[in-house]
């Protein structure tokens, strides 16, 4: 079993960076990948970023590669989705989520946990 708190999010303006925090607790926590992905009103949860148990793998989505960078710290259990160059399609709420495998992944399927979300609003 994983417990994950995502926090860090707000309101800013377009242009403007924010830091998105996921720290994880349980006994496998340190063995996942940790995904990140968000949902806007009315529609689909998309995947935006993930990385690797051990943080050497990174994979990104179209749309941030570039703009986000995510980072892990394993001995905080924490992974940071670092968010510059913010654009009114960015706002969304967005989920930390632990994968059941170590490499990182896009498929909302391999993620069986996730955190209870945090709203970033991009809005001038």
């Amino acid at each position: 079993q994983v417990h994950l708190v995502d926090s860090g999010g707000g309101l800013v303006q377009p242009g403007a960076s924010l830091k998105l925090s996921c720290t994880a607790s349980g006994r496998t926590a340190g063995n996942s990948a940790i995904g990140w992905f968000r949902q806007a009103p009315g529609k689909e949860r998309d995947f935006v970023t993930a990385i690797s148990s051990g943080g050497g793998n990174r994979y990104y989505a179209d749309s941030v590669r570039g703009r986000f960078t995510v980072s892990r710290d394993n001995a905080k259990n924490t992974v940071f989705l670092q968010m510059n160059s913010l654009k009114p399609e960015d706002t969304a709420v967005y989920y930390c989520a632990a994968s059941k495998y170590g490499g990182p992944s896009s498929r909302k399927d391999d993620y069986p946990y996730w955190g209870q979300g945090t709203q970033v609003t991009v809005s001038s």
